[in-house]
């Protein structure tokens, strides 16, 4: 058991609101502004689009080849969260056991190897950037705008990294407000900057990555400006900045799970549109489009259960590291019923009313009556994905890397990827559609059943070799 009475004398009052305030009241603390963050972030991406759809004469090529060049985006972003979800776990552990020293050790390294994958980033994507995105579907009218878009883009990575990867350790220190306005920052200044560039200087595709690389700048600035404050319980120290394998590794090796998950979805995309695309003959165009819809209303609808997950990460590393077991698992079952009854009523929406989601996108008749027969099928395994979020991230949050790291696999590369191109063989576009909640019911009952069989051996008396 991991020696109280040492990580206590060393805490300070910030520090011990995580291992001594009520459980429930600091859950939903931390939980509603990673909540509102997650949120925000989507509507900042739904407005973002929406300039893009709207520039004069080229709105419907310039808002595909964002879509053509967001996947790869979105591999960037899988970087940031390897570190920030790999060390930040691991340094609030340290925090419980009063090792701010290490911690601090950790947040250093952590934002030396940020900084060595923004510059390995762009230098890999710019040299490739034409054959990645020919790849993901860019055609000779579209490349153009793709390119001058993620051109632009890979300039600004270093800031993406730092934003996204550091504000990671903000939220496990308890600061969820803080980190909260980290998105908050970015997404305002994004929002205000792309009608002005996009359309009052005609700037166009130019103006609305320059945008999104200016407000990853300010967010970046906000996290740095907090993380060497006063405030701040553990800081970026010079001292620390020289890599250590023994503590850059295991950050790597439980970063992997959260890795995967985000740099997976683009792959899974890909697989899903080129099934549609396959086997969807005259209407192969709509079955997309559907499909998007799909995806899109379950991407939104899960941000809530994510953002639970985030507000109960710096609580259950925390308090593990404390060895402080009761507050665990107190944490868990808070967490865990919230998110089930969460996704129970996200299942009632989609199964019996799906066109209150499908009609926020689109208003075309055949395209809402495809997404809603296709709603009901896509949603149904959405039910158990409560204990799926629950139980994979508080493995995360227990320092559990290989474990995790089999748990991200499973569903998306072992499960999803595999059955949507069986499944079509038998049952056309429609096995495309089963093969989503048939994955998501035998991940989730298998992860389910992982997390009960550690807590069984390991929970009662935290081992300390992953620390």
């Amino acid at each position: 058991m991991v020696n109280l009475e040492r990580g206590e004398k060393s805490m300070d009052n910030k520090e011990n609101k995580l291992g001594v305030e009520p459980v429930g009241k600091l859950l939903f603390s931390l939980a509603i502004p990673a909540i509102t963050a997650q949120v925000i972030n989507a509507l900042y991406n739904i407005v973002d689009r929406m300039y893009i759809g709207r520039i004069p004469n080229v709105g419907s090529l310039a808002i595909a080849a964002l879509g053509i060049a967001f996947p790869i985006i979105m591999i960037i972003s899988a970087f940031a969260a390897l570190i920030g979800m790999g060390g930040a776990p691991r340094a609030a552990i340290k925090m419980g056991e009063g090792k701010n020293d290490e911690a601090e050790k950790i947040l250093g390294n952590s934002f030396v190897t940020l900084l060595m994958i923004s510059i390995t980033l762009m230098i890999v994507f710019f040299f490739t950037k034409e054959t990645l995105l020919t790849w993901f579907g860019a055609t000779e009218n579209t490349l153009p705008y793709a390119d001058e878009y993620f051109t632009i883009y890979l300039m600004g990575t270093i800031f993406v990294q730092i934003s996204l990867g550091l504000n990671a350790f903000i939220s496990s220190q308890g600061f969820a407000k803080i980190g909260m306005m980290t998105v908050v920052i970015g997404a305002v200044t994004n929002i205000i900057l792309d009608p002005i560039l996009i359309f009052g200087f005609n700037m166009g595709v130019r103006g609305a990555a320059i945008a999104t690389i200016f407000s990853q700048f300010i967010s970046a600035l906000w996290v740095l400006k907090f993380l060497v404050s006063k405030k701040s319980i553990i800081k970026i120290r010079k001292k620390y900045f020289k890599l250590d394998k023994k503590v850059i590794l295991p950050v790597l090796a439980l970063g992997l799970s959260p890795f995967i998950m985000q740099s997976t979805e683009s792959l899974v995309q890909l697989t899903l549109n080129s099934g549609m695309k396959r086997y969807g003959g005259a209407r192969a165009d709509q079955l997309v489009g559907s499909l998007s819809i799909m995806v899109s209303t379950m991407q939104f609808l899960l941000m809530p259960m994510m953002g639970l997950a985030q507000g109960a990460q710096p609580i259950i590393s925390y308090n593990y590291g404390a060895g402080k077991v009761d507050r665990v698992k107190k944490t868990f079952k808070l967490l865990i019923m919230s998110s089930m009854a969460f996704s129970t009523l996200m299942w009632l929406v989609s199964m019996f009313v799906p066109q209150a989601f499908v009609m926020i996108f689109s208003n075309d008749r055949e395209l809402i009556e495809l997404s809603v027969k296709g709603m009901r099928i896509f949603m149904a395994g959405v039910l158990l994905m409560g204990a799926q979020f629950a139980c994979q991230n508080t493995l995360v949050a227990l320092g559990q890397a290989k474990i995790s790291m089999f748990l991200a696999l499973l569903r998306k590369i072992i499960l999803l990827i595999p059955l949507a191109i069986i499944f079509p063989i038998f049952w056309g576009t429609t096995g495309i559609l089963i093969a989503e909640p048939v994955a998501d019911i035998i991940a989730a009952t298998v992860t389910t059943i992982v997390f009960i069989t550690y807590v069984r051996r390991n929970l009662s008396d935290p081992k300390t070799e992953s620390k």
